[in-house]
This record gives C-alpha cells, sequence and structure tokens, in this order.
C-alpha cells in the first residue's frame, strides 16, 4: 500500500482548513498537487474519505474513522523529530500557541522575539480565540488561559496571577466626573463581558456584602475590546493587570476605589496533552514565558 506521511500530511490538513485551496497555501502547494495526493491516499485504501460537494467538504465514517490513524502517526513522527532533538538538548519543529486575544497581545507576543533568539529553530504558529479552545481537535501544543481551569484532563502549569481593577480614562473622569462610591457607579457607562457573566463580578463590596455585580450599558466578547472602549473614553471598566500595566504606568487608565478594591488575582495557566517529556519545544517556551514573567510582575505601576 506505502501510504506515504505527505499524503497523510495533506490529509488532515484538508480536514483542517476545510478546504481543498486552502490547504494547498498552508501547505505551499499547487491546489491540484493536493488534490492529487488525496486521491492517491483513497486509492491506496480503496474507499472514500471526503465527500465533496459545491460548498464544502465533509468527512465520510470511513474518513472520520482514518483521521484518528492519521494524527496518531503524524504526531508520532513529529515526537521522534523531537527526541532527536532533545538528544542535543536544542528543541526543534513546529509548536502551536493558543490564547485568547489579550493574553496573546500583551504576554505572548512581548517575548516572542526573545524566546526565537534563543531557539531559532523552533518554528512558531499563534491563534487567538475569545473561547475555550480543544487542544487536540485545533492540534494545538500549549494553550494560556486565564481563570480557573474546568477541564481536568489538561495538564496545566501556573505561569502567574494577575490582579483586577477598575479602571477609567482621565478624559471620560473629566466629562462625566469620578464616582466617589459603589452606589455612584449606577450612574455610569459600565464595560462588561458578554460571558462568562462571572466576568462581571467586580472586586467590591455590595452593602449585602457580595461582590458587585455590575448590569454593563456596552459588551464585548473580547477584553481586548473593552480595553479600547475604555480607552477612548466609551465607559469604566474591570480588567486585568497584565492588559493595563502600560495604559497605567503612562495614566492613560486611572484605578477607582484603590483604598476599597479587594485584591483578587486572577492565575494564568500553561495548558497541555502531552507530557512536556515528550515536547522539548514546550518545555522551553513555558519556561521562557515563566522566566520573562517572574521578572516584571504585571502589578508593578
Amino acid at each position: 500500500m506505502q501510504i506515504t506521511l505527505q499524503e497523510l500530511q495533506v490529509f488532515t490538513t484538508v480536514v483542517d482548513t476545510a478546504s481543498i485551496t486552502s490547504a494547498a497555501e498552508r501547505l505551499e502547494q499547487t491546489v491540484s498537487g493536493v488534490s492529487r495526493a488525496l486521491g492517491r491516499l483513497e486509492q491506496k485504501l480503496q474507499t472514500t474519505l471526503l465527500r465533496r460537494t459545491t460548498r464544502r467538504l465533509e468527512l465520510t465514517e470511513e474518513g472520520q474513522a482514518f483521521l484518528k490513524y492519521a494524527r496518531d502517526i503524524l504526531t508520532s513522527v513529529e515526537e521522534a523529530e523531537e527526541q532527536m532533538a532533545a538528544r542535543k538538548k536544542y528543541p526543534s519543529g513546529l509548536l502551536r500557541i493558543d490564547a485568547a486575544t489579550p493574553v496573546m497581545l500583551h504576554v505572548i507576543t512581548p517575548l516572542i522575539d526573545t524566546y526565537r533568539a534563543r531557539y531559532p529553530q523552533v518554528e512558531l504558529e499563534l491563534q487567538s480565540n475569545e473561547g475555550i479552545t480543544d487542544l487536540i481537535e485545533k492540534r494545538t501544543d500549549v494553550a494560556f488561559r486565564v481563570g480557573s481551569l474546568a477541564d481536568s484532563t489538561l495538564h496545566a502549569r501556573l505561569i502567574g496571577t494577575s490582579r483586577i481593577r477598575i479602571l477609567a480614562s482621565p478624559d471620560y473622569l473629566k466629562r462625566h466626573g469620578t464616582p466617589r462610591n459603589v452606589e455612584q457607579l449606577a450612574e455610569h457607562t459600565l464595560l462588561g463581558f458578554t460571558k462568562p457573566e462571572h466576568l462581571n463580578q467586580w472586586p467590591l463590596h455590595e452593602r449585602s456584602g457580595d461582590l458587585l455585580q455590575i448590569k454593563p450599558a456596552i459588551t464585548s466578547s473580547s477584553g481586548e475590546t473593552l480595553r479600547h472602549l475604555a480607552l477612548s473614553g466609551a465607559g469604566i471598566v474591570c480588567l486585568s493587570d497584565f492588559m493595563t500595566q502600560r495604559d497605567r504606568q503612562a495614566r492613560r487608565l486611572v484605578p477607582l476605589f484603590p483604598e476599597h478594591t479587594l485584591e483578587i488575582k486572577q492565575p494564568i495557566h500553561a495548558v497541555y496533552y502531552r507530557n512536556t517529556a515528550l515536547s522539548s519545544r514546550i518545555t522551553s517556551f513555558i519556561n521562557h514565558i515563566t522566566g520573562a514573567l517572574g521578572e516584571r510582575p504585571f502589578d508593578e505601576h
């Protein structure tokens, strides 16, 4: 039968991109070349792996079953290559990283240049998703997540914590005044998250003693969008220090209720499925991020 790794790579990439054209672009091959490789694979297996329609590609039942074997084979080859690189104590190969946009922009990307200078043989693929990513489905090696973790199947490593604060721009406060107590917040434009709802609990006590649950006038699924709204003077926001450190230092955003704000810190974890002993790339990247963050805490003003 003699199925090749190139044919397996073509098949999984077509599935991941849901398009022969997109797969060809990712693999830097021609569309006809990808189509022929897919055809050869189906001919060797004597089965149809993908149904082709004018609108989309759809896995057949046989294709769904074969996909797992194809991914396992490619992963085994990658791990074998990593083991050889690990023998030289020099990580190499492709590392797929996922993080929400604020984490990617404020935590990960500022440290990419120094990581690449140290490990030039590692290729990086950066993906931003506001929701929770299925690491296996998206073929992600390591993801960075803020807040408590619900998925017990993941290995996790704490890389840092980040305090949340209530902030507003000087321009907003000049136009609308500075609230002096929790009750006065109801008179202001509050910026909050679409979901999950617990992100709209601010680190202040209500009269009942519970955390303040706000009713935002403007919501977004992205903390980065909320940050830009606050910077533009659109309202008052509650964000994590890792996003706003430079804004606070430059006084583009100023803390409100500093004496009454509870010290609530969000954990930031690196999560992964693989054992780091099998991937020097994952180990090296997490160590690099953790070491750098230890040298410059988020809550420094």
